[in-house]
């Protein structure tokens, strides 16, 4: 061990504690970055000393909740899991997360490591943690300001990749063409997992599909499903290239309104059905996901199947809660970019009954819906907040009783469903979030849920605000 690296630990641990007490932050991240200033090695040391090494999990949508997943499955397997479980995903947060779990040594307490990761900070993550596995889920256009386009993300993946040992696991979404690409020439061990239930199929959000080419040859590719945006069954008629044939499959998928989902899945050498309390199209392939690279890490299937069945969301990430012992239900859904918003809003008019699906998901009357959406553009968000005009708002036409807009883009939100066809009478403007979130309570009838859309900065400050009523705790204490 470095000889700076237990000095480094107990200076981090300091400021994460003094930040906490100050009520500064929850020093998820500020302890990192003095822990790196002092040893800049320090998140190598800390992941390289873990007995079961370390997980890597990636994307533009789903990290959080998959990663919760993966952190419950390994948990009822017997091991201690390294997490960074608020979500600090850039270099200092994974580190914050490795000296927040360390003795005063600089030794982990931890057996096996699992860590969430940023876009753009895969590829530092993958030098610096030599990682066991690697997961990644899908990639899309997300904050264009931060990230550029998705073929840059792509590449610098796939050289980050490429320098893991041949002992190494990656596992990777079939469905997305350029995530199931990655593959293609890796030494490491692949593994892949999709969804085959045709059922889910509706072709939607073509505009949005980043990945429409054919990674080799250029040619635009063929889909016999397109689930949503790029993602689904694809081949180039041109070169023959075609989404690989999963490894883990959910074969069918039953959606039950907002309540869950059931998930027939089938794995090599065998098939199991999972009641996951979570709904959505989403959720079942982050499911589907957490399960493949459970079994790459060793987990049988049955103990992972139990951990799913007990998983709750993290907040914000299609979470139920109520406001206060005596108010009303609130779903909480984070949106933040064309093809997540655009799914969220496909799920809730599905699940509120205005429109039943291809899979038979809603056989009830339908509920009118009661929104509360806040749109902020800070650098977290993505300061181009031209995206909402990609997301497809027009299904929630006919559906809307109350919509109430806040944010820093409160504005921009409203006029984006009065062009979805949302009655302009209806929609309430209130940028700041506290009194936002009083109004739309204050006109809900008895017996109706609150719809809370969030893009990730006004996620935290709406944690803020619920935490300061004692609805909910601060996120470091979750």
């Amino acid at each position: 061990m470095a000889p700076l690296t237990p000095l480094a630990v107990a200076i981090g641990k300091a400021a994460g504690r003094i930040s906490r007490q100050l009520r500064l932050g929850g020093g998820t991240t500020l302890p990192g970055t003095i822990a790196r200033r002092i040893a800049p090695g320090v998140l190598r040391e800390l992941s390289t000393a873990l007995p079961h090494g370390a997980v890597l999990l990636s994307g533009t949508n789903g990290k959080t909740t998959t990663s919760r997943m993966i952190a419950e499955i390994l948990r009822a397997n017997g091991e201690r899991v390294l997490h960074n479980r608020a979500g600090a995903n850039l270099i200092a947060g994974l580190t914050a997360t490795a000296v927040a779990d360390s003795d005063w040594r600089g030794r982990p307490r931890a057996t096996i490591g699992l860590f969430e990761t940023d876009e753009a900070a895969l590829p530092a993550a993958i030098a610096e943690i030599r990682p066991r596995l690697v997961l990644i889920h899908n990639l899309f256009r997300d904050q264009l300001d931060r990230y550029g386009e998705v073929d840059t993300v792509a590449g610098a993946w796939r050289e980050a990749l490429a320098t893991l040992p041949a002992e190494a696991h990656v596992v990777l979404n079939a469905d997305d063409p350029a995530v199931a690409d990655l593959g293609r020439t890796l030494e490491t061990r692949v593994t892949y997992y999709g969804l085959d239930d045709p059922r889910h199929a509706v072709g939607a959000g073509a505009h949005i599909a980043d990945s429409q080419f054919c990674r080799r040859c250029g040619h635009r590719y063929d889909y016999s499903l397109a689930f949503y945006a790029h993602i689904g069954h694809y081949r180039c008629p041109r070169c023959d290239h075609a989404r690989p044939e999963p490894d883990v499959r959910l074969a069918r998928l039953e959606l039950q309104g907002t309540a869950g989902s059931r998930l027939y899945l089938l794995y090599p050498g065998g098939a199991m059905e999972v009641d996951l309390p979570l709904p959505g199209l989403y959720n079942a392939t982050n499911a589907t996901a957490a399960l493949a690279a459970a079994m790459a890490l060793g987990v049988a299937p049955a103990t992972a199947r139990g951990a799913l069945e007990r998983f709750s969301a993290a907040f914000g990430r299609i979470e139920r809660m109520s406001a206060g012992p005596d108010g009303p239900p609130m779903l909480i859904a984070l949106i933040k970019n064309p093809v997540g918003a655009t799914e969220t809003v496909r799920m809730l008019v599905q699940s509120t009954g205005h429109e039943t699906s291809a899979a038979g998901s809603s056989a009830n009357a339908a509920s009118p819906l009661h929104l509360l959406i806040a749109i902020n553009d800070r650098y977290a968000d993505g300061t181009d907040v031209s995206w909402l005009w990609d997301a497809e708002f027009e299904p929630l036409d006919g559906t809307v009783t109350a919509a109430t807009v806040s944010g820093t883009r409160a504005d921009d939100m409203a006029l984006r469903l009065k062009y979805a066809g949302v009655p302009e009478e209806v929609i309430h403007v209130e940028p700041e979030l506290s009194r936002a979130v009083d109004r739309a309570i204050a006109g809900l009838p008895p017996g109706a849920t609150l719809y809370i859309l969030p893009t990730y900065t006004a996620m935290l400050e709406l944690r803020e605000v619920f935490a300061r009523r004692g609805w909910v705790r601060q996120f470091w204490e979750d």
